[in-house]
């Protein structure tokens, strides 16, 4: 890592609070986490944000969120994020196949359209500097109401932005997920 993190005991106590319940939910505190830790404003306001998108009443499925942050993570190249983000996807119920054939979507039955239509959306916004143009849009539409597709942009932009971050300061996989997910572009 480019940054090391702090000894616990040197962040604010709101912080560590967020980081017992890392613990608590990961079995240890996330790296990524201890460096946002540094700027406890920023990590305060991330993590609620966080919480919002990974919401139970989301509009959009855990598994669906969890597809498309693993995609956006491995074009990003965020070791980091492949690692949790593939881990919570199993947890979510998605099998190892479906996880592992991820990489190669559009040539796989194993997702649904409203699946690759989302990964679509989520490569788009991540590889290109343009916007999605109307036919993407319009193709979504009878798969995501617009609150589900506002949701569903929400997450793939969040998304970019942690792995960003993350890949940026060279943040390692911490050994979340036992299938092994390559990253790619």
């Amino acid at each position: 890592m480019h940054i090391p993190v702090k000894p616990l005991s040197k962040y604010p106590w709101v912080i560590r609070l967020f980081f017992w319940n890392q613990k608590r939910r990961y079995g240890k505190v996330l790296e990524p986490g201890m460096l946002w830790g540094r700027s406890p404003k920023v990590f305060s306001t991330l993590a609620l944000l966080y919480g919002a998108l990974d919401r139970k009443s989301s509009p959009i499925e855990p598994a669906l969120r969890s597809l498309v942050t693993v995609r956006v993570s491995q074009i990003n190249h965020c070791e980091f994020c492949v690692d949790i983000n593939a881990a919570t996807l199993a947890k979510r119920g998605v099998s190892e196949e479906k996880i592992t054939a991820l990489r190669n979507w559009r040539e796989n039955s194993l997702f649904s359209e409203r699946e690759k239509l989302a990964l679509e959306y989520a490569e788009t916004i991540t590889r290109h500097d343009e916007d999605p143009d109307a036919e993407l849009i319009s193709k979504l539409k009878p798969h995501f109401d617009d609150d589900a597709l506002v949701e569903l942009t929400a997450v793939i932009c969040f998304q970019n932005m942690s792995s960003k971050f993350n890949s940026a300061l060279d943040i390692p996989a911490q050994g979340f997920c036992e299938i092994p997910v390559k990253t790619d572009s």
